[in-house]
């Protein structure tokens, strides 16, 4: 079955959703769940001929929120009576879907889960897909966790 299970985790609803698809397999699996929130920075110049280096990794509010968000993950895995860890990682310019893909491998992951917006059309010619490009790029499974739709969203001739 699965013995490591890696979720990815923001602070949106559809990360939320497969944080807790993520946390039933591993319960009835008896597996780990490694949560991985993976920071992006825009890249700074750095003047290394006076040796001035900017010490701060990630800027102050997407680090706030990928705290935030770890710290929730470490509740819910005590709450659930699961094992857990969790990671922040810097993409260091490296799009989400290769670090993603990197860590998978790094950490021996059975199963990959990750929530998807579903965005259609243009929407996701524009913005692409993360969980897309992670099923396409990882040999690990990967389970997509859909967020839930606002009732605002859902076509009226349904």
């Amino acid at each position: 079955m699965y013995e490591r299970i890696l979720v990815a985790i923001d602070a949106s609803q559809a990360a939320q959703r497969a944080l807790e698809e993520a946390l039933k397999i591993a319960r009835a699996a008896h597996s780990t769940v490694i949560a991985v929130f993976v920071a992006e920075h825009a890249a700074s110049m750095v003047d290394v001929g006076t040796g001035l280096i900017d010490e701060e990794v990630f800027p102050m509010g997407s680090t706030g929120a990928a705290m935030a968000t770890l710290e929730d993950a470490r509740a819910l895995f005590e709450q659930r009576g699961v094992r857990g860890v969790t990671r922040i990682v810097d993409s260091y310019g490296e799009d989400i879907a290769g670090v993603l893909g990197r860590i998978a491998g790094e950490c021996e992951a059975d199963l990959v889960v990750m929530g998807t917006h579903g965005r259609r059309g243009i929407g996701r010619l524009l913005l692409g897909s993360v969980a897309e490009a992670v099923l396409r790029r990882t040999e690990v499974p990967v389970l997509l966790v859909r967020r839930e739709r606002d009732l605002d969203e859902i076509p009226s001739d349904l």
